[in-house]
């Protein structure tokens, strides 16, 4: 519990009704509610992290439903596992599609990203009258926006090059900062981030020397002090990392234990067992760019996110709410909806498209260009001279050192996107 300073590949999470638990048949019971494809880890070393994603849609579902769902209809979150597999995602993107889902969501993996985005497109030209929407929470390749955008597919996490151009704008005003370490997951995802901080920190601070630049295994290191001896033997005093979930824990716990004296710079820091691995160790060292963190709370007039944040985690036994970028999605997904008058995919489509909305942050924006939600985004510091909430019981917590206004988030996309007609 926090302190206040204080099948089965298919888990079907079913929202207000015990009916939920079965699979509906495709027609009348398809009208009466609007069914969301969660397609993310529930097994593996990553299912902490999709079974993390899952309760916070599962949550804000039940939110919207009490409140009279959508159009008068409940939302239906589906849970399927795909164990962190491209191929696995593509065939339950088939199954979803025949079991009535016109909307499914993921983010754990750019690679899975990147194939949803395929297989959307594919399947809809196939069945122009069984449309379905990728709704993108966290695969951030900025290639999903870019080169490989998509009409259909809508990402609602900065993705890597704008959360890249927020720490490195930070650290080029950090003039102790003289040697980076790049260390990322050997994916898409890690290999843009190593791509673009060293673009990006040539331009804005030619002085940095990059002393490591290392991309490791996905889900496969258990033990992460190799690494750890090359961070210390580079004599960097920053380390920049894009990794998450085990990848990241077991990397900054390995930094601990061998009392690795560096700061580092993160995009996924702020829980799913990180802020536990750090300790003490990491207060005062590790920061993390993210759209939200729980003490902002304090620093704006939030009361609604005081209430979600408070309630989520007293309903799932101290898990943090972690992703706001989830709740902004589930909001923007309604407006598009009740804007549109309609559930259909086209329609609710293009009501995104150019949508803005008002947060307690800010205002957020899906750039019609690209389909690339630009949103305030923040670096924090791990401290225990924190506000109000501290981060998984350590009793240390995250403290706002800057804000970057959304215009500011915003890097140039190359997207060209081809529109349907009808």
């Amino acid at each position: 519990m926090k302190h206040y300073k204080g099948l089965v590949r298919r888990a079907v999470a079913a929202v207000g009704i015990a009916a939920a638990l079965a699979v509906p048949a495709i027609g009348s019971a398809a009208d009466d509610t609007i069914k969301i494809g969660y397609i993310d880890p529930l097994s593996g070393p990553f299912a902490n992290v999709g079974d993390a994603g899952l309760k916070h849609f599962k949550y804000l579902a039940e939110r919207i439903n009490a409140d009279g769902g959508i159009l008068g209809k409940d939302v239906e979150i589906i849970g399927y596992d795909n164990k962190s597999s491209a191929q696995e995602s593509l065939q339950i993107l088939r199954e979803a599609a025949d079991e009535g889902v016109h909307y499914v969501t993921q983010g754990n993996g750019s690679h899975v990203g990147g194939a949803l985005v395929d297989g959307v497109e594919k399947h809809n030209r196939r069945n122009p009258d069984n449309r379905m929407v990728f709704l993108n929470y966290a695969a951030v390749d900025p290639a999903l926006t870019g080169e490989k955008c998509s009409f259909w597919h809508f990402r609602f996490d900065a993705n890597s090059a704008m959360k890249l151009q927020a720490i490195t704008d930070y650290v080029a005003e950090q003039e102790d900062i003289k040697k980076v370490f790049l260390i990322n997951m050997d994916y898409s995802h890690g290999q843009a981030i190593s791509r673009i901080a060293k673009e990006m920190l040539k331009e804005k601070r030619p002085d940095i020397e990059i002393v490591g630049d290392v991309l490791h295994p996905v889900g496969k290191v258990k033990d992460f002090s190799p690494y750890v001896s090359q961070i210390q033997s580079s004599g960097a005093d920053t380390v920049i990392s894009g990794n998450w979930g085990n990848d990241l824990s077991l990397l900054v716990k390995a930094g601990s234990q061998a009392g690795l004296d560096t700061d580092w710079y993160t995009y996924y820091a702020g829980g799913l067992g990180t802020p536990t691995a750090l300790g003490k160790a990491g207060a005062g060292h590790v920061k993390m760019v993210t759209e939200w963190q729980e003490n902002l709370v304090e620093d704006y007039d939030a009361p609604e996110l005081r209430e979600i944040l408070e309630e989520f985690e007293q309903r799932y036994d101290g898990i943090e709410f972690y992703y706001l970028r989830i709740k902004t999605e589930m909001d923007m997904l309604k407006k598009a909806m009740e804007e549109a008058g309609s559930t259909e995919p086209l329609a609710v489509a293009q009501a995104l498209e150019g949508m803005t909305m008002e947060t307690p942050f800010g205002t957020v924006t899906m750039r019609e260009q690209d389909h690339q939600l630009l949103q305030p985004l923040f670096i924090s510091t791990f401290s225990e001279d924190y506000p109000k909430y501290d981060s998984e019981g350590t009793g240390i917590g995250w403290v706002m050192d800057a804000k970057l206004e959304a215009a500011d988030t915003a890097v140039d996309s190359v997207c060209e996107m081809k529109r349907p007609s009808s």
